[in-house]
């Protein structure tokens, strides 16, 4: 039995025929009879019979009849549950993202969301292979994931949302004699001892991309993926590595340059399973994080313009 068949059975108890029922429920008489009958079969005792040319309700049916009313009744209940659920804005939102940006969204996306009545935030840190952030948007109301400009689009299982289309450029350290250069080739540094990240991670694409653009490959000479310790590693003469323009704190002794003849640049997107976005917290956090990717993409506009203004 269902919902809508211990609906037709109390509306033909009150209504007292088929066709007042089709009438008031805005479906055929046949359609009523059917469920009807496909409810009578789940049960073994009669629950209508015919009085003259009209169909009443037995004894049994009208118990189930008066049990139909509570079913519906704690069906009304855990419909507004899940309304309130879903339109509560100060529910918690669980946010997951790797490294990098973790570092540069959630301080922002904290301090938006800090006034009373807000969504309240569940962040974590979530370092996995490209292909296995798709999955942790069953643990996890949004995760922020990352994939190069030109990889597969995410799976249709998601909805995926472009925060950032971020450039990856060469770290170097600042005294490095390609540093003097303002902008690099994959000759240039094809030739030099690289940082770079394990396999699965996006990043080492690039450095295929380089290989086949120098026609040689370059020396993989430590996998870190952390990009805070690469650049402290570069800085002590590790090594060259590719670091985000934009979601990583300048350091002091590495200067950084973009890199020419190949894709380099990645995607920083929010990823989610399509119903999350039904409640209004998580829309609430969506809508934040992309005023903080926005508010990133100016400041780093505005600052190239003032390079070029002092140049």
């Amino acid at each position: 039995m269902d919902e809508r068949q211990l609906r037709i059975l109390r509306e033909l108890g009150e209504l007292g025929s088929v066709t007042a029922v089709a009438e008031a429920l805005l479906v055929t008489p046949s359609a009523v009879s059917q469920q009807l009958r496909l409810l009578q079969r789940t049960l073994p005792v009669p629950l209508t019979e015919r009085q003259g040319r009209r169909l009443v309700l037995t004894d049994a049916g009208q118990a189930l009849a008066a049990a139909a009313v509570d079913v519906e009744t704690a069906l009304a209940r855990a419909r507004q549950a899940v309304e309130e659920f879903v339109g509560r804005a100060d529910a918690e939102v669980s946010v997951a993202a790797f490294h990098s940006a973790g570092a540069a969204l959630f301080p922002p996306l904290l301090r938006a969301l800090a006034a009373p009545g807000r969504p309240r935030l569940a962040l974590a840190d979530e370092d996995v292979p490209q292909e296995d952030f798709p999955r942790l948007t069953r643990v996890y109301d949004l995760v922020l994931a990352h994939r190069l400009d030109h990889a597969p689009p995410w799976p249709a299982t998601v909805a995926a949302t472009t925060l950032l289309r971020e450039p990856l450029d060469v770290a170097l350290p600042a005294g490095h004699r390609l540093a003097a250069k303002r902008r690099l080739s994959p000759r240039d540094v094809a030739g030099e001892p690289w940082i770079t990240v394990h396999d699965g991670f996006p990043v080492l694409a690039v450095i295929d991309a380089i290989a086949a653009a120098a026609g040689r490959r370059p020396r993989l000479a430590h996998r870190i993926n952390e990009f805070a310790v690469v650049a402290e590693v570069v800085a002590a003469g590790g090594g060259i590595a590719l670091m985000p323009r934009w979601t990583m704190r300048p350091h002091p002794r590495l200067v950084l340059r973009p890199l020419g003849g190949v894709r380099a640049r990645r995607h920083i997107d929010v990823l989610c399973r399509p119903e999350r976005t039904a409640r209004t917290a998580v829309r609430t956090v969506l809508t934040e994080l992309r005023h903080a990717a926005r508010a990133i993409s100016r400041r780093d506009a505005e600052e190239e313009g003032a390079a070029e203004g002092a140049g």
